[in-house]
């Protein structure tokens, strides 16, 4: 069931390696299907290049198995926690990008420096506490910590992304990467200058409902 969800899934995963968001068996994405409510998400431990549709796992939301011959992955208990407490979401990614990871090892958020955030996050990138893999204690910190924006980091731990497709959650995913590689850049040169909220607003909304066809 829900083929065609499997597949796109099983070709956004593949944009994770392409992007170098993820190394070995690391990362995971998943996507709920609004018809059912039901989520497909990541084999666990199974490598890349060789993924298939067919590996994807189908549960519900509490977690039951509907169709699937391998084990989902570990943080599945995480994705559905963040589902059933945001509606609004149907997609959501996991990686340990090294960029935004090192933000995440100590602890700190990513300002809005670049027009880029403002567009894509419409505000800083936030950092929440740490949590133990394998519970929805991951899922409880991201609904907790990541407010209005599509991001996350978790502290000593990688990031998360959000969004109404699983599309849009790895897009967030990518950008996520390439703003705080840039970022990190610009720290090694000096102290880079925040953009004022009221502009990062402005950039956010013509992104958001002018911007693209």
């Amino acid at each position: 069931m829900l083929d065609d969800l499997r597949e796109e899934l099983w070709r956004l995963h593949l944009e994770l390696p392409k992007n170098d968001l993820v190394r070995w068996t690391g990362g995971n994405i998943s996507a709920r299907d609004v018809g059912t409510r039901f989520v497909v998400i990541k084999p666990s431990g199974v490598r890349y290049e060789a993924l298939r549709p067919e590996h994807m796992v189908i549960l519900d939301l509490e977690g039951n198995l509907i169709e699937g011959a391998l084990k989902p992955s570990s943080d599945a208990a995480s994705h559905l926690y963040i589902y059933r407490h945001r509606p609004d979401v149907a997609g959501i990614v996991h990686t340990h990008s090294p960029y935004a990871t090192a933000f995440a090892a100590v602890g700190k958020p990513i300002p809005v420096y670049l027009t880029a955030m403002a567009d894509e996050f419409g505000g800083p990138i936030p950092c929440g506490g740490f949590a133990l893999i394998g519970s929805e204690a991951i899922g409880k910190v991201v609904v907790e910590s990541i407010g209005s924006s599509c991001a996350v980091l978790l502290k000593n731990h990688g990031v998360f992304t959000i969004g109404a497709n699983a599309e849009a959650a790895v897009k967030a995913a990518v950008m996520t990467e390439d703003v705080a590689k840039t970022v990190w850049l610009a720290l090694q040169l000096g102290t880079p200058l925040e953009i004022p909220a009221e502009d990062v607003a402005k950039l956010h909304d013509r992104y958001t409902n002018v911007y693209g066809q």
